[in-house]
């Protein structure tokens, strides 16, 4: 831009509703998930919100200003980078500028996941007596699913022969197969032949829809009162324990990746994938305690 001109729209930062609908198709088209749409728009609208009244044009040292805003308003680092990222793309793929410089971003956290051991989870699930909500716990825990799985989970995806439950479209939009433990199947047997769920397996409250995250999370937080466990976790930590659980059953950290959906992020290479041979083999640390009272 010359001196003296004046910034374009665009440039000075202005957020209409034509730009909004313009990211959100961009997104769609490239197939991120609703989830990221959601974060991404909400994260240019903030930035955007930031600059009302200013008269600066945006490039990159105005980005990387508000960064450094958000790290010491003591918001994440991984918040931070969301935030980065949703405005590379909106400035490539919305607003065609060319492509940015690299951004510094702050470097990741390494956080410890929050775990619960296997006799607080037990606690935890002996707590629920509504069946839907135990099915719910079960399946999140002993099959390692994010919140996002178990509430798109279908009638048909539990194989109880094979002892397998078959996640559609997990993160990064992939198939896996995981454990579908026998202690799991039997609440879940029973939930199905009390309620008869049609085509979800934990339907919501609208008709065709399936159960909301938030509901899961509640039904969560609910038992962690009732159990009386005072660790600050959530619905996630569930799956963080299953595989803390399996790795001290002597489980290889290769095949637990594997079930949980993860990949290498350090060599760049999948893991080999695991039979259904092999998952047959590996057994829940709920199926390993005996006496599991209903």
């Amino acid at each position: 831009m010359q001196a003296n001109a004046v910034p374009s729209s665009s440039e000075r930062g202005e957020w209409n509703p034509d730009q909004r609908q313009e990211m959100r198709d961009a997104l769609v088209a490239r197939g991120y998930s609703s989830k990221t749409i959601k974060a991404y728009i909400s994260q240019t609208e903030r930035f955007f919100a930031g600059l009302q009244g200013t008269e600066a044009s945006i490039n990159d040292a105005v980005v990387q200003k508000y960064a450094l805003v958000l790290l010491e308003k003591g918001l994440s680092h991984a918040y931070v980078n969301q935030a980065i990222s949703a405005l590379k793309f909106y400035f490539r793929h919305v607003l065609k500028q060319p492509k940015s410089s690299a951004y510094v971003r702050p470097k990741k956290e390494s956080k410890l996941p929050d775990v619960l051991s296997l006799n607080e989870v037990m606690r935890l699930l002996k707590v629920v007596k509504n069946l839907k909500h135990k099915a719910i716990l079960y399946l999140t825990y002993t099959s390692g699913l994010r919140v996002s799985e178990v509430v798109r989970l279908r009638l048909e995806d539990c194989d109880r022969e094979r002892k397998v439950l078959k996640v559609r479209q997990g993160k990064g939009r992939k198939d896996r197969q995981t454990l579908l433990s026998e202690a799991a199947f039997a609440v879940v047997e029973q939930y199905i032949g009390v309620e008869q769920p049609a085509d979800w397996l934990f339907p919501g409250q609208r008709e065709g829809r399936h159960l909301t995250e938030r509901s899961a999370q509640k039904v969560f937080e609910k038992a962690l009162a009732e159990a009386g466990i005072r660790k600050q976790v959530s619905i996630h930590s569930l799956r963080h324990s299953f595989a803390t659980h399996l790795l001290e059953n002597g489980i290889d950290l290769r095949y637990i990746q594997e079930l949980l959906g993860h990949q290498s992020v350090r060599t760049k290479e999948r893991y080999t994938h695991v039979s259904r041979r092999d998952i047959g083999r590996i057994q829940s640390p709920l199926d390993r305690m005996s006496g599991l009272e209903d």
